[in-house]
């Protein structure tokens, strides 16, 4: 009889323990290698992280956010990541509520810097240089954004502000499919263009 049990359970078991193994090779082996494979073959550039070169080195991802604070750039939209800001490895939000006093510092501390930056510039100052995004890592800012920071790094670069304004709208992207999302500019592509002005 025991014998008999034994051998119903095992005979139940094989089958779940085939699929088991089955299904875990097919989803957690094969599958990954086909799809990386075909990210590697169709979007390149976009599967090795999308990293920006210059004279030969790598300076970012155009993926990732990173810290500008010389006035001659654009600044970037602040990182709520620790222990270093736009950490990939801790890419999260800060999780403060509005009427948490520590964003209520942290927002009149990134207000008063771009005003001590700019003292000129009494325009409001746009929602996405003073929070965080949800990731942590945002590298881009609205369009609102970059021409609120525009005066600053004509003035600060000894260039014409038309120069600048210029620049922005090279470096703008559009709405996704013409509906989706804001117009917006990614920092550090823009700060490289900056750079790369003669």
């Amino acid at each position: 009889m025991n014998e008999y049990r034994a051998a119903t359970i095992l005979a139940s078991l094989r089958p779940a323990l085939v699929l088991l193994l089955a299904l875990t090779v097919i989803t957690g082996l094969l599958y990954p290698l086909v799809i990386s494979g075909v990210a590697q073959l169709v979007f390149s550039h976009q599967a090795a992280g999308s990293i920006v070169m210059r004279d030969g080195h790598a300076v970012g991802s155009r993926l990732i956010g990173q810290s500008f604070s010389d006035a001659r750039y654009f600044w970037s939209r602040a990182s709520a990541t620790t222990p270093q800001p736009y950490n990939g490895a801790a890419s999260t939000g800060s999780n403060l509520g509005p009427l948490n006093p520590q964003l209520t510092d942290a927002v009149k501390s990134r207000i008063a810097a771009l005003r001590a930056a700019d003292p000129t510039n009494s325009a409001p100052v746009p929602i996405d240089l003073v929070t965080a995004s949800g990731s942590g890592l945002d590298p881009e800012i609205s369009l609102a954004a970059a021409n609120y920071q525009a005066a600053r790094v004509a003035r600060a670069r000894g260039l014409a502000p038309e120069r600048v304004q210029a620049l922005i709208a090279q470096h703008t992207e559009g709405r996704l499919l013409g509906v989706i999302g804001e117009p917006r500019v990614n920092v550090l592509e823009l700060n490289l263009a900056l750079d790369a002005l003669k």
